[in-house]
């Protein structure tokens, strides 16, 4: 049975299309020709290349550095002699930050401020988002823009005033400083959400409404799930900054059965670093570090797509 298809064929690894002719039972050839670069694009693109692979060797070498360190002795880090290839090589180090009762104290303290934060900080953040997206109420634009200018105030601004006020309250020297006012929202969390939102059709809404749904409802049972790969990946954003979070525990925080993981790792620094002892350090960053790397890498391409995409809407 004959075809009435023209298939364009190109040899030399050019594009092949195929074509409807009714007319035309043959096979007929069409070539499409690629664009052939010029000498100087590809100079170009090949100094480019070698210019960000020299910066991503100089971006990642501290990060292979500090692990090749902690399995490193102390004369050879002390050897003036830059190496990344422990000889011997002692994972001694591990043991034995993990068998100090400090450091897990630390991760303890951290997962007690990171689990309210996430569960009852995502969820407002995600409702607001949802008010400023979906919603029709005088004076959106104004609260919303007022709320995003926040964002250009730097934390070094405010600790102060903060500090202050958390002393009247009393909430200075315990976790209440780093989880209450977060769990009203993060605004960065709420600005992507927002974008993410406006991607999804208001008619879902209408049509929620006209069935008797809530505006909770609508949230709730329509809104929520279809942003759940948006949200995920805001959480995770959210996870690591948190867990990295040093500045804030270091001011409210004196007691040391209440420190973070990050001000734990500064006191081994302080205290160890004077005994020369930074294979121990890096053992312990290396650990402190593990969490995030491993969401990082799991969900690389969903953050990467869910922050571009937030983005363009």
């Amino acid at each position: 049975m004959d075809k009435d298809i023209k298939e364009a064929v190109s040899p030399q690894g050019q594009d092949t299309a195929k074509v409807k002719s009714p007319d035309a039972p043959k096979t007929t050839k069409v070539r499409f020709r690629r664009k052939r670069m010029s000498k100087g694009e590809r100079i170009a693109d090949i100094v480019i290349f070698i210019l960000l692979a020299i910066g991503a060797v100089i971006m990642v070498f501290p990060l292979i550095y500090m692990v090749a360190t902690s399995f490193m002795t102390k004369n050879q880090i002390l050897s003036g002699h830059l190496s990344i290839m422990p000889d011997p090589i002692l994972i001694g180090k591990y043991s034995e930050v993990l068998g100090k009762g400090q450091f897990i104290s630390g991760i303890i303290n951290t997962l007690k401020v990171e689990v309210p934060l996430l569960l009852i900080g995502g969820f407002t953040s995600s409702l607001a988002a949802f008010a400023f997206a979906k919603m029709n109420f005088r004076g959106k634009n104004a609260l919303f823009l007022a709320l995003l200018a926040t964002i250009m105030i730097p934390f070094a601004v405010t600790m102060i005033p903060q500090y202050v006020l958390f002393t009247k309250l009393h909430w200075t020297n315990s976790l209440a400083p780093l989880i209450i006012p977060g769990c009203f929202g993060n605004v960065s969390m709420i600005f992507f959400l927002r974008q993410n939102l406006f991607g999804i059709p208001g008619d879902l809404m209408d049509a929620a409404k006209l069935d008797g749904c809530s505006y909770f409802g609508c949230y709730w049972k329509i809104f929520l799930p279809l942003m759940k790969g948006a949200f995920g990946t805001q959480l995770m954003l959210w996870f690591m900054g948190i867990w990295n979070d040093y500045l804030a525990p270091t001011i409210f925080l004196r007691d040391e059965k209440l420190w973070t993981l990050q001000v734990v790792i500064r006191s081994f620094n302080s205290y160890y670093a004077i005994q020369s002892d930074y294979a121990l350090i890096m053992a312990a960053s290396v650990i402190a570090m593990l969490p995030t790397l491993i969401l990082f890498f799991t969900f690389q391409r969903v953050i990467v797509e869910s922050v571009a995409i937030s983005g363009i809407k």
